[in-house]
């Protein structure tokens, strides 16, 4: 949350803001009060500024940005995964040049102006940071990658535009890559609501009843329960999206006993051990439950390695969509799944 406020053309206003409604509010805010910051800030800067100070103005605005912008994964490590010079990840970095971008709107720009300055500013240390991470990523063309080929095709008949395509990446696996040069501020991907996999396909499912009067039942665990199934219904309109899918995951709850031995007395891998003991207890618990209901949960399709397959499918591949009401869903998104998205937040 933020706004610019123009006073004159020779003074500007900032006004930044952690949102209420952050999934990570306290966390932020706990963040926030060790920089010295509060949840509202106001910025003024009044001109004309040198490059020195328009460079600390930035930095300033980057402070606050980074924390509001940090991820869960960020969150979770807090300080510890900060640089001396402040940056969490390049992930973070964007995000907050960004988000500082969006509260300066073009149209308010006038040349010679300090947002028009400020706004320069954001856009040189973008291209900075880019430039820093740039690596040339060669195509294995060995790799056919026909699944995603006709995952992509899928997509545009359902709305999705795109600039992109699914390709196989050297030392990085499969991943999108654009099919044209992008400027900044360019958009790359668009997906309609339709063409994604959200709670309402739940909803609209025979199974909801069901799952509605189970005590404890939350609308995440629904949807994994709804996608093992679909995955295997060969009529799903979504079907070319989980033929594109691998496998197996990295999450590390499908790791094999040599990895395990690698791990072995390390914190992580007592977290992964945890992790998959509590999923095993939730499992157990919903088998006898589902088992009265074989016609809607065949037990085929509910075996304990579909159940893992599709808790790791979500905790790799899910994405938090914000929806027009002002809901927070956890959804997946067929194509946008092929970008290193991480733990991200979206709004439609």
């Amino acid at each position: 949350v933020g706004a610019l406020n123009i006073m004159s053309e020779t003074t500007v206003e900032l006004c930044l803001e952690l949102s209420e409604d952050d999934p990570f509010y306290q966390h932020k805010k706990k963040l926030l009060s060790s920089k010295g910051l509060g949840v509202k800030e106001t910025m003024s800067l009044s001109g004309p500024l040198s490059q020195e100070l328009l460079n600390a103005a930035l930095e300033k605005l980057l402070q606050f940005g980074r924390i509001v912008n940090l991820d869960k994964v960020e969150v979770y490590f807090g300080d510890d995964a900060c640089t001396p010079a402040g940056v969490y990840s390049v992930r973070n970095e964007i995000s907050a040049l960004t988000w500082i971008f969006s509260l300066i709107p073009a149209s308010s720009c006038k040349p010679q102006t300090l947002e028009a300055a400020l706004r320069e500013a954001v856009e040189v240390r973008i291209g900075e940071v880019v430039g820093a991470e740039e690596k040339e990523a060669r195509v294995d063309d060995s790799y056919r990658c026909e699944k995603e080929i006709i995952l992509v095709e899928w997509g545009q008949r359902n709305g999705v535009k795109t600039k992109l395509q699914i390709a196989q990446i050297d030392g990085y696996g499969r991943g999108a890559i654009a099919t044209e040069d992008l400027k900044f501020g360019d958009v790359a991907l668009e997906i309609p609501i339709s063409s994604i996999i959200s709670e309402e396909h739940v909803y609209n499912s025979d199974m909801h009843q069901i799952l509605e009067k189970i005590d404890g039942m939350t609308s995440e665990t629904m949807m994994l329960l709804w996608t093992m199934r679909e995955k295997h219904n060969h009529e799903s309109k979504f079907k070319p999206y989980f033929d594109s899918l691998q496998e197996s995951f990295c999450t590390g709850l499908s790791f094999g006993v040599d990895a395990i031995m690698v791990l072995d007395g390390t914190l992580l891998l007592d977290e992964i051990m945890q992790s998959k003991e509590v999923l095993r207890e939730r499992y157990n618990e919903l088998i006898p439950l589902l088992s009265n209901h074989k016609n809607v949960f065949p037990p085929d399709m509910y075996t304990w390695e579909h159940y893992l397959w599709a808790c790791e499918l979500y905790y790799s591949n899910s994405i938090q969509i914000k929806f027009p009401d002002g809901k927070l869903k956890t959804c997946l998104i067929p194509v946008a799944g092929f970008l290193n998205h991480s733990v991200s937040l979206f709004s439609l």
